[in-house]
C-alpha cells in the first residue's frame, strides 16, 4: 500500500501553525507517533532514534509544542502523525 501525497492528506484543524515549506527532521530518542497531539492518544507506533519525519504544521498547547506530519523512514515509514517536538531535530 503506497503512502499518499501531502497535498492529498488533510491537514489536521489541530495545526496552530502550518510551514510553507515542510521541514525535515529526525528522533532524538525513541518516541510515540501519536493519532492526537497529547500523551494520552492513540499511538500508532514508535519512531526510534534516527527516524525522519517530515513535519507539517504544529499544534501549540501552551509550552507543548506537538509536530504533525509523515514518517519518511524505518517500519511506519509513509504513516502520518503527531510527534511531541522535544523528540525532533532538524
Amino acid at each position: 500500500m503506497g503512502a499518499a501525497p501531502a497535498s492529498a492528506v488533510s491537514k489536521p484543524q489541530a495545526c496552530d501553525r502550518t510551514w510553507i515549506n515542510p521541514i525535515p527532521k529526525k528522533a532524538t530518542t525513541s518516541v510515540n507517533l501519536r493519532k492526537k497531539s497529547t500523551t494520552s492518544s492513540t499511538s500508532l507506533g514508535l519512531l526510534t532514534r534516527g527516524t525522519k519525519f517530515t513535519e507539517y504544521c504544529v499544534d501549540v498547547k501552551g509550552t507543548y509544542w506537538w509536530g504533525w506530519g509523515k514518517v519518511t523512514s524505518g517500519p511506519n515509514a509513509g504513516t502520518y502523525g503527531w510527534v511531541y517536538r522535544q523528540y525532533l531535530r532538524t
